[in-house]
C-alpha cells in the first residue's frame, strides 16, 4: 500500500480529532514515523489496524469511520492535483461509474506496483444502476462507498444513494456487489439516441483489420485463439489454436477468465502477462576469484569477473475486448507495455512490430531521449528527499525529547491544552478532593553542616531519584521538591476516587526507598517524616518564565504542618485523610488533637502499616529499620538516666570545709563504688557516718529533726533534673552540707 492512503488518513485524524489521538495511535501501534511518503510502499495491513484502533477509541461503528476517511480522502487528493483527474473521466456520473475500472491504469506510471481494485456495471435504469466491486484487500467496502458519494455530490452535482446487497469473500479477492441509486439521465439520453440512429453498412477487409492492430487475438466462445497478429505470431509461432488461459495470466480485471464475464467486462481494460518467459536475460553483477592454480599463493589476486545472473523476461499485454456479433468471437485489441528500448530489445521486438496509430512508438522513443541534466536531476530531487526524510527523523527524536522534558515539567493534559492556544487563566482548575503529600528529611541541616555541597547535591538526587521510579507504580503528581522538601499530589489533574489511598502506598514505597541512602560521612541510613492532608485546592500554570503547575489554598499548608510535626519514618495524616482511607486495610495509632491555622482541634493519625486481603499486618524493609531505631532510642534514654545519676552521687560525696571559732572542721562522705568486670552497668554507692554526724550535732549544739527528711527530697530532687546546670547542683549540695554542719 502506496503512503499516499497512509498520510491521508494522518490528516483525517489529526483534523477529526486531534493530534492526541494520533499520538495515541502511534504508540499503540508502534508506529515510529511521523509522516508517510506518499509514493513509497508501506505494509497492507497498517491502514486497516489504524482504522480498528481509531474505531475502538472512539467507540464509533467500524464502517461509519471507513465512509468518512473515504469522504474526506477525496478533498485530501486534491493537495497533489488528482482532483483535475477526477474532474474529466466522464461529463456525468454515469461516463464516471463507466471508467472506474480505468481510473488507477491512468496514475500506473506514479504508482507502478499498485494494486487497484476492479469495477464493472451492470443493469442500468434511468433510477441508477448496478456496481460490482472486487479487489484484493479486505475491509475496503465502506471506504469505497464514501469516495463514490462524495465525487458526485462535488463533481457531478449528483446525490449517489448507495446500498450493499452482497459481500463475500472469494479465495483470496473481495467481491461485493452495491446498487447506486441516482438520476441517470445519461442513459435514458444514450438509449434514445440509440434508437433512432441510422446504421451504417460499412465494410472492413480483415486483412486490413489485422495489420492495424499486430497485437490482436481472436478468440472463440471456447476461449480458444482462433487468430493473432503478425507481431504476436513472431513471438508465439504456435499461438493458434490454443487456450488464452494456456498461454496468457490475467492480471486485471479480477474476474475468473471466461466469456460471459469477458462480454460483461468489455469496458475495462484487460492487461495479460505471459505464463512462461520469453528468455532469460543474464546481468553481470558479481565477483570471482581468478583460477590461481598456475600462481603461486603470493601472486594470487581477488579481480572482477561476471556472475551469470539469470533474469526472466515475461511479454506484457494491455487492451480492451470487443465482441464481434458477425464473427460470434470476441477479438482483444491490444498492444505491448514497453517502458523503454532495454524492454524491447529483451522481448525481440522492433519498433516496425509496432502499430502507427497510438502512441506506443512515441511513448519507447520519448522515454530513451530523456535528457542527461533530467537524469541528473532526477538523482538530486532522490538525494535531497533522501536528506528531508532523515532530517525529519532526527527532528521526530528530538520533538519526542522536547515532549518528554514538557511532560516532566506540566501534566500531559495540560501541555496539550497550551499547545491547542488556551490561555493559563482558562487552566485553573478547582479540585474538591485531593490529597497532598509533603517529606523532608531529618536532621537535614546538620547532616548538611559536615558535607561538601557536591556531597549534599550528591544525596538529594539519590533520593530523588528513587522516589520519582516510584511514581510510576502510583497515580500521582510530582509538584516540585525544595531543598530537602518533596511535595506530591494525587486526584488531579485526572481526577479519581481512591487519591487518598494512591498517596499512602506512594508513601510506603517512599519510606522503603530512603532507608537505602545513607549519609556518606558515618553510613546512616537517612530518615524523612512524612505528611498528609486532604482537602480542597485550586491548580493552575503560575508565571511566564519557567511556568510550572502549582496548587494553591488551605489543604497544601496543612499538609505542610502536618508533615512538620511528625517523627522520623513515620507518615503523619489528618482526620480528613483517615476519613478517606479503609481503616480495615491500614493499622492506625491515633495521637492527641491538635490546632492547625487556627481551625478546631482535630484528631491526627500514624499510618503504621497495610494489611493484606487475609487481614496480615505487610512486613516491609522500613520496619525493621524502624524497629532497630526504636530499641536504640530506649537504650540511649536509660543510658542518659544512669549518667545522670551517677553524675549526681558523684557531686554529693565530694569534701565540704567550714570554719567554727577559727577551726577548720571537714565533713567527708566516704564512697564506695563498685564496677563489674566487663559489664556496662555501673553501681554507686553513698557511705555517710552517722556517729560523725551526731557527734558534730552535739559539739555544735544543733539538733534539727527534718535533716534525713530534707536530704531525702534534695537527693529526690537532683535526680529528677538531669538537665541542670552543674552550679545550680553544687549550689544545692553547699546549703545541704550547712544544714548538716
Amino acid at each position: 500500500m502506496y503512503g499516499l492512503l497512509l498520510q491521508s488518513a494522518v490528516e483525517i485524524i489529526r483534523d477529526k480529532y486531534g493530534q492526541e489521538t494520533w499520538e495515541q495511535i502511534k504508540t499503540t501501534l508502534n508506529i515510529d514515523v511521523n509522516s508517510f511518503s506518499a509514493f513509497q510502499q508501506y505494509g497492507e495491513t497498517l491502514f486497516i489496524r489504524i482504522v480498528q484502533l481509531l474505531s475502538q477509541m472512539k467507540n464509533e461503528p467500524l464502517s461509519d469511520v471507513m465512509d468518512l476517511f473515504g469522504i474526506e480522502f477525496v478533498s485530501y487528493i486534491s493537495t497533489y492535483g488528482y482532483d483535475r483527474i477526477l474532474r474529466i473521466l466522464g461529463h456525468n456520473m454515469r461516463d464516471f461509474l463507466n471508467g472506474l475500472d480505468n481510473l488507477h491504469e491512468y496514475m500506473r506510471y506514479s504508482y507502478p506496483r499498485m494494486r487497484p481494485p476492479s469495477f464493472y456495471v451492470e443493469k442500468e435504469t434511468a433510477e441508477g444502476l448496478t456496481l460490482h466491486y472486487r479487489s484484493r484487500r479486505r475491509g475496503f467496502v465502506h471506504y469505497v462507498v464514501g469516495q463514490i458519494t462524495e465525487i458526485g455530490r462535488r463533481y457531478y452535482n449528483t446525490d449517489v444513494e448507495i446500498e450493499i446487497i452482497s459481500e463475500r469473500e472469494e479465495l483470496d479477492v473481495t467481491y461485493v456487489i452495491l446498487e447506486l441509486k441516482f438520476e441517470n439521465t445519461a442513459f435514458v439520453k444514450e438509449t434514445i439516441a440509440n434508437r433512432d440512429s441510422n446504421d451504417l453498412d460499412l465494410s472492413l477487409d480483415s486483412n486490413t483489420f489485422f495489420e492495424l492492430f499486430p497485437f490482436h487475438m481472436v478468440i472463440s466462445e471456447s476461449l480458444k485463439i482462433i487468430s493473432a497478429g503478425d507481431s504476436l505470431t513472431q513471438l508465439f509461432p504456435n499461438i493458434i489454436g490454443e487456450l488464452v488461459r494456456d498461454i496468457f495470466h490475467l492480471i486485471r480485471p479480477i474476474i475468473t477468465l471466461n466469456w460471459s464475464h469477458i462480454i460483461s467486462y468489455s469496458n475495462n481494460v484487460f492487461e495479460f502477462t505471459t505464463m512462461e518467459p520469453l528468455r532469460k536475460r543474464i546481468q553481470e553483477n558479481n565477483t570471482q576469484i581468478n583460477d590461481a592454480s598456475k600462481q603461486n599463493d603470493s601472486e594470487m589476486l581477488l579481480t572482477m569477473s561476471p556472475q551469470r545472473d539469470n533474469q526472466e523476461i515475461y511479454l506484457r499485454l494491455r487492451g480492451q475486448m470487443l465482441y464481434l456479433h458477425e464473427w460470434k468471437t470476441i477479438i482483444y485489441l491490444a498492444t505491448p507495455v514497453l517502458e523503454n528500448l532495454d524492454v524491447m530489445i529483451d522481448t525481440d521486438l522492433f519498433i516496425n512490430d509496432l502499430s502507427m496509430h497510438d502512441s506506443s512508438r512515441d511513448l519507447v522513443l520519448a522515454g530513451t531521449q530523456q535528457s542527461a541534466e533530467l537524469n541528473l536531476a532526477l538523482d538530486q530531487e532522490k538525494q535531497k528527499s533522501k536528506a528531508l526524510e532523515e532530517s525529519m527523523k532526527k527532528l521526530d527524536i528530538e520533538m519526542k525529547k522536547t515532549d518528554l522534558l514538557l511532560y516532566q515539567m506540566i501534566p500531559k493534559k495540560i501541555a496539550d491544552r497550551l499547545r491547542n492556544g488556551e490561555t493559563t487563566a482558562n487552566l485553573c482548575e478547582t479540585f474538591e478532593s485531593c490529597t497532598v503529600l509533603f517529606s523532608d528529611v531529618v536532621g537535614f541541616t546538620s547532616i548538611c553542616a559536615s558535607l561538601t555541597p557536591m556531597e549534599v547535591v550528591s544525596i538529594l538526587n539519590e533520593m530523588y531519584t528513587k522516589f520519582d521510579k516510584c511514581l510510576e507504580n502510583h497515580s500521582c503528581y510530582k509538584v516540585e521538591t525544595i531543598g530537602d522538601a518533596y511535595m506530591l499530589v494525587s486526584g488531579l489533574p485526572e481526577r479519581a476516587r481512591n487519591h487518598a489511598s494512591e498517596i499512602i502506598d506512594m508513601a510506603f514505597d517512599m519510606l522503603d526507598a530512603i532507608i537505602t541512602v545513607s549519609n556518606p560521612t558515618n553510613n546512616e541510613k537517612l530518615k524523612i517524616r512524612i505528611g498528609c492532608h486532604s482537602g480542597q485546592v485550586i491548580a493552575g500554570i503560575a508565571g511566564i518564565k519557567m511556568p510550572r503547575y502549582c496548587l494553591f489554598g488551605d489543604a497544601v499548608s496543612k499538609a505542610n504542618i502536618i508533615e512538620q510535626t511528625c517523627k522520623a519514618l513515620h507518615i503523619h495524616i489528618s482526620y480528613e485523610t483517615y476519613k478517606l482511607l479503609d481503616q480495615k486495610l491500614y493499622e492506625f495509632e491515633e495521637r492527641l488533637k491538635m490546632t492547625i491555622n487556627g481551625s478546631l482541634p482535630m484528631n491526627t493519625y500514624f499510618v503504621l502499616s497495610k494489611k493484606d486481603r487475609l487481614g496480615n499486618k505487610q512486613i516491609r524493609p522500613f520496619h525493621h529499620v524502624f524497629e532497630e531505631m526504636k530499641q536504640q532510642e530506649i537504650e540511649e534514654t536509660k543510658l542518659k538516666q544512669i549518667k545522670t545519676i551517677k553524675s549526681v552521687k558523684i557531686n554529693d560525696s565530694l569534701p565540704v570545709t567550714s570554719k567554727s571559732n577559727g577551726i577548720i572542721q571537714s565533713l567527708s562522705s566516704s564512697n564506695s563504688i563498685s564496677r563489674s568486670t566487663g559489664s556496662v552497668e555501673l553501681t554507686t554507692s553513698t557511705k555517710i557516718n552517722s556517729n560523725d554526724v551526731i557527734s558534730h550535732r552535739a559539739e555544735n549544739n544543733i539538733t534539727n529533726p527534718r535533716i534525713n527528711n530534707n536530704q531525702s527530697s534534695k537527693m529526690h530532687e537532683t535526680a529528677s533534673e538531669p538537665r541542670q546546670s552543674i552550679t545550680s547542683v553544687q549550689g544545692r549540695l553547699r546549703s545541704r552540707t550547712c544544714e548538716l554542719l
